[in-house]
């Protein structure tokens, strides 16, 4: 199938193209060292900054223009040991220990709209006050992504910012049963062709065998790096796995050979294509 998004990049329909996003910076010194490493030292092309989370303000501090950085609305804080909450008056968005929900459905239950909208907006223009670029917007733990009452927030606040956003995987769509891509393409907000979500104990295996059957089109994948530390062995029980797509993204000679013939992307390519022919919703 002839990928749309190809075309309004200026690519030939022929074009094997990747999206390596990283998610956690922000999350803890360890998260933010490792997706700053990935994008700079390594195969990582963007990332997404949670703005509520502890270390968010210094990832800002050491981020540059040249950083491909989106925000990811967070609404959840999903550790035990590691707590973070609004940063806007928003009392439906607390759970009983004063921070975010710890799940999703617990977010859905009590949250309201509108709180949602407000702390969403708040998450953005601070992201834009620290300074950051922003590339695209994402949901941490596809929490706007999977109830249309919250998919219609994160659509207005991608129309409202003029950013890319990004889906879940097509099988994600096809369990919520509403149309995000289609609802995406009327509101004019670009998306990736397809995303691919490394669940694997480490990803390294699953994802060389994406890379190589890569088809044509923009395709994304996820890592999730981290550096080894203390701080990230007491909070995270899977460390290791973060750990390992640090390595991957930083240092593996057989992903790099794979990656010879792909074309690697960020979202900042699909901001300027999706501004430079604005259409209101």
């Amino acid at each position: 199938m002839t990928s749309k998004l190809l075309h309004r990049l200026g690519l030939l329909e022929t074009t094997r193209a990747l999206v390596v996003s990283c998610s956690g910076l922000g999350v803890s010194h360890a998260t933010t060292q490792g997706v700053l490493g990935a994008l700079r030292l390594g195969v990582a092309t963007t990332a997404s900054l949670m703005v509520p989370c502890p270390w968010a303000r210094d990832a800002a501090g050491r981020a540059t223009n040249r950083d491909d950085l989106g925000v990811a609305i967070t609404l959840n804080a999903e550790n035990d040991q590691l707590r973070w909450g609004p940063i806007t008056t928003a009392p439906t968005l607390h759970d009983g220990d004063g921070g975010f929900p710890r799940t999703v459905e617990d977010l859905w239950d009590h949250a309201d709209v509108e709180e949602v909208r407000r702390e969403g907006r708040a998450q953005l223009e601070r992201a834009v006050q620290w300074g950051i670029d922003v590339t695209h917007l994402s949901s941490h733990l596809d929490a706007l992504l999977l109830r249309p009452e919250f998919y219609d927030v994160y659509l207005d606040l991608a129309v409202e910012f003029g950013l890319p956003i990004r889906l879940p995987e097509p099988a994600a769509e096809a369990r919520v049963q509403f149309p995000l891509r289609d609802l995406a393409e009327e509101a004019s907000v670009l998306h990736v062709d397809r995303v691919v979500s490394l669940r694997s104990t480490g990803s390294r295996t699953a994802l060389l065998e994406v890379l190589r059957s890569l088809e044509p089109g923009v395709t994304e994948v996820r890592l999730r790096p981290a550096i080894d530390s203390a701080e990230l062995r007491a909070y995270a029980p899977d460390w290791a796995n973060r750990v390992d797509d640090y390595n991957l993204a930083t240092g593996d000679a057989e992903l790099a050979a794979v990656l010879s013939g792909v074309r690697r992307l960020g979202y900042r390519e699909l901001r300027a294509a999706q501004r430079s022919s604005p259409t209101p919703r």
